[in-house]
């Protein structure tokens, strides 16, 4: 009667002594979770890769008093190309931080987001160019923003409520989003958006992981790295958090 079945991407692990280690998850009906994987040093380990970073399972977990103990685990998906390109790899790390940051209280959501996070591990794992995986990334920090509440303003000015059209704008991460020129001039936010970068934001948010739009085959690596480090400085006012992976993905861009 303890035992129970949920399907979960392993986000972290810690040691706990000379054979077993903790690994924390994301699951399907329960958002974040930790299970004791026992014994998984060993080289006959049950549990052996499935436990490896960034692995989808389908877990049956037995309910302890202070944590769970994985019992079995099956593979779903192990995003086996992450692991053969760097540029994969920072990616995938970096929307595991996104989850770790955000996860705490996201129960309610928690199916959403583990939709979310399997999708773009998924795209970014399949992506023939760094372009595509920047715009899986890029398509999940939109949408993990929308289902956390944190819905980036790309339409109206948030000064004057006035819809910005073909113009260029103002971005600013501590109100929300856009601020047209003639606000802005009392307002005084510094980083200046170009009318096409907010049109292509606006699309990745509203087109799936799978959908490729005629932005996704227009855009550049050079855009879509703007839009990236633009929406992680977002994210960043609004979890009081660094990704610690950012900081590898902006060194390899250089």
């Amino acid at each position: 009667m303890n035992n129970y079945v949920t399907e979960a991407i392993n986000l972290k692990s810690y040691n706990l002594n000379d054979a077993d280690k903790i690994i924390v998850m994301y699951s399907k009906e329960n958002g974040l979770i930790k299970g004791v994987a026992k014994g998984i040093k060993k080289p006959k380990s049950k549990l052996g890769a499935r436990m490896d970073l960034l692995v989808a399972n389908s877990l049956q977990l037995l309910k302890g008093r202070s944590m769970d103990t994985i019992i079995q685990a099956q593979t779903v998906n192990h995003f086996r190309k992450t692991r053969e390109d760097m540029d994969k790899l920072m990616l995938s790390s970096y929307v595991s931080e996104v989850v770790m940051n955000f996860g705490e209280g996201s129960e309610g959501a928690s199916e959403e987001i583990y939709e979310l996070l399997y999708k773009a591990l998924n795209r970014i794992a399949n992506a023939s160019e760094k372009k595509d995986a920047l715009i899986a990334a890029i398509k999940f920090q939109l949408k993990i923003l929308l289902v956390m509440g944190f819905c980036v303003e790309l339409d109206t000015c948030l000064c004057c409520r006035e819809q910005v059209l073909d113009e260029d704008m103002y971005f600013s991460s501590t109100m929300g989003g856009i601020v047209c020129k003639e606000c802005n001039e009392h307002l005084g936010v510094k980083l200046k958006m170009h009318h096409k970068i907010r049109d292509f934001l606006q699309a990745m948010l509203q087109f799936d992981f799978d959908y490729e739009s005629d932005y996704d085959r227009k855009a550049t690596e050079k855009v879509c790295q703007v839009c990236f480090d633009l929406l992680d400085e977002y994210i960043k006012t609004h979890t009081n958090k660094k990704q610690k992976s950012v900081k590898l993905i902006r060194e390899m861009a250089v």
